[in-house]
């Protein structure tokens, strides 16, 4: 495996590759990691259905969201949140801090659309129909929690949700075998998932996939609906997600590492 400065050095210029992609391209590959991550989520919500006890529930569902990055590792996929690191290329001065921001507006939207795909198939595949429609009530309660976060508890579980993925991306980037990638992906990811933090990707899965099933199924979503949405979770998870990994990770972690010898 790379040594932590190494990999940080390897992140860096594989993000300057990243950054200059033809923007149809980083659009279509964004779609894909939407796709990747609301797959993950949606074993993460189906995993504990049908476990009659919660805290081995809770367990099952942390198991499963980390396929999705998995994905989106191996298959090369456009992830805002992991992209958040991208401002190391900016700070080495390999990349303009406008094609930063041109990245991650082209990825969110990227993400957004590939999380509606899939919450659209599965609407009207009726695939929320499992176990008695307890997969729908479940949709619906996940996001209603999700619409309740102050704009503080948001934000930093935001933070620390970016945070964590960013170090699984670079510990990712750090081993060199397959088998090695995807055993340093799996039990941070499952911490984050299990710890309740809040991923703004996933987030573009749950709460839409509630808006849709509340609509299909005759469902009260209560205050789920696309403002809650946008300004009760997306604003504040989404600048916390910027902070952890772009901030926290992307300048605090490189600033510490800078005087490595790689």
């Amino acid at each position: 495996m790379l040594l932590p400065a190494e990999t940080i050095k390897a992140y860096s210029e594989a993000g300057v590759k990243k950054l200059n992609r033809p923007v149809l391209k980083m659009f279509i590959l964004a779609i894909f990691a939407g796709i990747f991550i609301a797959l993950g989520a949606t074993g993460n919500l189906i995993a504990p259905l049908s476990i009659p006890w919660s805290s081995l529930g809770k367990l099952a569902s942390a198991t499963m969201f980390p396929v999705g990055l998995i994905f989106v590792t191996f298959l090369g996929a456009e992830l805002f949140t992991g992209n958040n690191m991208l401002i190391m290329s900016v700070t080495d001065r390999k990349a303009s801090i406008g094609r930063m921001f041109l990245n991650w507006g082209v990825v969110y939207a990227g993400n957004f659309v590939g999380s509606i795909i899939v919450v659209l198939i599965l609407t009207y595949g009726h695939a929320y129909s499992l176990y008695d429609n307890a997969f729908a009530e479940y949709v619906i309660s996940v996001a209603q929690a999700k619409v309740s976060l102050t704009f503080a508890e948001g934000l930093l579980r935001g933070i620390l949700c970016n945070v964590i993925v960013c170090l699984t991306v670079l510990m990712a980037v750090s081993a060199k075998s397959a088998a090695g990638k995807i055993l340093v992906i799996f039990p941070p990811i499952a911490l984050f998932v299990v710890s309740g933090y809040e991923h703004c990707v996933a987030n573009m899965y749950f709460i839409p996939a509630a808006i849709f099933t509340s609509v299909e199924y005759g469902l009260d979503a209560g205050a789920v609906n696309w403002g809650s949405m946008i300004v009760n979770n997306l604003i504040p998870v989404t600048t916390g997600n910027i902070i952890g990994g772009a901030l926290i990770v992307g300048v605090g972690l490189k600033f510490a590492l800078k005087e490595k010898t790689v």
